[in-house]
């Protein structure tokens, strides 16, 4: 058996979809137009719950992993995996087992080979949904933040991140990029992104948000936020703003341990919630939970997402927020430090949850959502009124009417030479130049020919061409200049940067790409030594802006916020004078010696 697929494949008419959905025709015929023009038209879809068992309402509330290129008929790797971790061999018997109502797919997982291969995928995915008695279609999702998050790379257009996108400033450019990588998910059989991140990044040693938000400046962020949801919202995916209530100021990585945000009430109010105020205003379909403490909103001692003050009492009541709540993966050791994998997904309901994403074991939680309505924990009414939210939103993006996707409406959409155009148009406005000694930039191929382009180069995100040091290369001998890459890594040894000092004898400047500068980074050592062959320093900040406060000395340096390839080829336009530098930095640098001292400050940037 194998997968719906996107090509000549015979389509299920409409009326079949129609009529595997639940056999409720008014129900499904709920197109998004006629869902706004009523409101919100539940009757329909409060028939269908009504005729659902327990089991299958416990399983639509759950987003689950799984691995696998197609639904039918994976790889063995991927079949082992799915025996291991689930219990099941494929997606489709997942579905049937657990009658789950959301999948997010991952790269690791093996869902996102091509853009073909999703889209059949998807349509696997809901085949076998809608195959099932009462069968309803499935809410794929998945985390396509752009910049250093991506999970769908190539050939489907990358859009710089958030920080970028924050040093543009443009919300135009926020919207063009939630209207055209809506419009790709979409295609692809993905309805939910979660993105954007709403987030306000004030801490720079966070290591967990840091350039996947749009800054420091709340109303700066939230203006972007809004914008990026309005794009992603009218190309017909749902837009998740995450991750509440604020994961901006914590020095703790939530997927290995418990943040503690210690901001008050007030301060709160001042800057973590504007951004998720202003994505509520511009009718944000989703929100993800964060798994952090904050005693100021929950004295508890419970993760936000097990919250009830936090999730009812101020996401829901306070700022009148009646959209989808989901989790933030409940695999991550914020959440289950304080209880066990069997009280989470109760906790998280309980709290006003309306998803659970991507719990450890699924057989454990939904055997104890199950067991909690069974003992009076969890109502049955309280199951509906999470259901009554997902299927809302299921209606609004056409799902119960159109769950398919087709081949040509790949082709039609993902990574058109318009998108990419338009993805390479936003980056030139993003690029910061913060260092420009003696005018050094823009270096001209008359000047410096020859280009030693060394440094750290980290994993690529999905589905970039990758090496970093390789793309700026590549890219500055495409615009005249004969550079050479060696790549030095992020913790270069002496021996490899004696390599570089050797090599750059050979050249009229050499190019750093830099990625998280630490005091005792051995990259400072490779860029003093490099500086000492008195040749020209040009530094590329790969990931975060504020390496610059520790390489005092260099002769240049550019801000790129991430180091996918649509970012690094527009800082090397921007080294070569085909674009002048735009950015403006969207958050401060603080001075390395003295972190209360501001060495650059928000908006900050240097032009030709």
């Amino acid at each position: 058996m194998h997968d719906a697929g996107t090509g000549s494949t015979a389509r299920p008419s409409r009326r079949t979809v129609l009529a595997a959905t639940a056999g409720l025709t008014a129900a499904l015929a709920l197109t998004p137009d006629t869902a706004r023009a009523a409101g919100h038209d539940d009757e329909p879809l409060r028939a269908l719950i009504a005729r659902m068992t327990l089991e299958e309402k416990v399983g639509q509330l759950f987003v689950m992993r799984v691995y696998g290129h197609s639904a039918t008929d994976p790889d063995q790797a991927d079949i082992d995996a799915n025996l291991k971790e689930i219990g099941v061999r494929t997606a489709a018997e997942l579905i049937a087992k657990y009658r789950v109502g959301g999948i997010i797919y991952f790269t690791w997982a093996h869902n996102t080979r091509d853009p073909h291969q999703i889209a059949d995928l998807s349509n696997g995915i809901q085949k076998a949904s809608l195959d099932q008695p009462r069968g309803l279609p499935v809410l794929i999702a998945t985390d396509q933040e752009h910049g250093i998050v991506a999970r769908v790379g190539r050939p489907a257009t990358l859009f710089p991140g958030a920080m970028a996108l924050g040093a543009g400033g443009s919300r135009s450019d926020a919207r063009t990029l939630g209207r055209i990588a809506g419009a790709e998910l979409r295609a692809l059989g993905i309805r939910q992104d979660y993105a954007p991140d709403a987030d306000v990044n004030v801490n720079p040693a966070n290591p967990v948000i840091g350039v996947r938000s749009f800054g420091a400046d709340p109303d700066a962020v939230a203006g972007l936020v809004a914008a990026e949801v309005s794009g992603y919202q009218r190309s017909g995916v749902a837009a998740t703003a995450k991750h509440f209530p604020g994961h901006g100021d914590t020095a703790v990585d939530s997927h290995f341990g418990f943040p503690v945000i210690t901001h008050s009430r007030e301060l709160w109010e001042k800057l973590d919630a504007v951004p998720f105020r202003a994505a509520i205003r511009a009718g944000i379909d989703s929100i993800m939970t964060a798994h952090i403490m904050v005693p100021a909103l929950d004295d508890s001692g419970d993760p936000a997402t097990l919250s009830r003050p936090i999730l009812t009492g101020i996401l829901r009541e306070e700022l009148g927020y009646d959209g989808v709540v989901v989790t933030d993966s409940l695999g991550m050791e914020g959440v289950r430090q304080k209880y066990g994998d069997d009280r989470v997904p109760v906790l998280a309901l309980r709290a006003g949850a309306d998803q659970l994403l991507n719990p450890p074991s699924l057989d454990v939680a939904w055997n104890a959502v199950l067991k909690a309505v069974h003992d009076g924990e969890l109502t049955e009414a309280r199951l509906d009124e999470s259901l009554l939210r997902v299927l809302r939103l299921k209606a609004k993006l056409g799902l119960l009417d159109r769950p398919y996707v087709t081949s040509a409406g790949v082709d039609r959409t993902v990574g058109t030479p318009a998108h990419l155009r338009a993805a390479d148009r936003i980056a030139d406005r993003t690029t910061t130049l913060l260092v420009n000694r003696r005018g050094l930039l823009p270096l001209s191929p008359r000047t410096h020919p020859r280009l030693l382009v060394v440094g750290a180069d980290p994993a690529s995100p999905s589905g970039t061409d990758g090496p970093p040091t390789t793309v700026l290369a590549n890219t500055l001998t495409g615009l005249g200049f004969t550079a050479t890459a060696l790549s030095t890594g992020t913790a270069p040894s002496a021996a490899t940067i004696a390599r570089a000092v050797t090599a750059a004898g050979d050249a009229d400047a050499v190019v750093v790409g830099t990625y998280n500068v630490g005091a005792a980074s051995p990259q400072r050592t490779l860029v003093d030594q490099v500086l000492a062959t008195g040749k020209p320093v040009i530094a590329v900040a790969v990931r975060n802006p504020y390496d610059v406060a520790r390489l005092p000395d260099v002769d240049a340096c550019v801000a790129s916020y991430s180091w996918t390839d649509v970012e690094l080829r527009a800082a090397a336009r921007v080294i070569a004078g085909r674009v002048r530098p735009r950015g403006r930095l969207p958050v401060p640098v603080q001075r390395a010696d003295d972190p209360a001292q501001v060495l650059y400050p928000i908006g900050y940037g240097l032009s030709y």
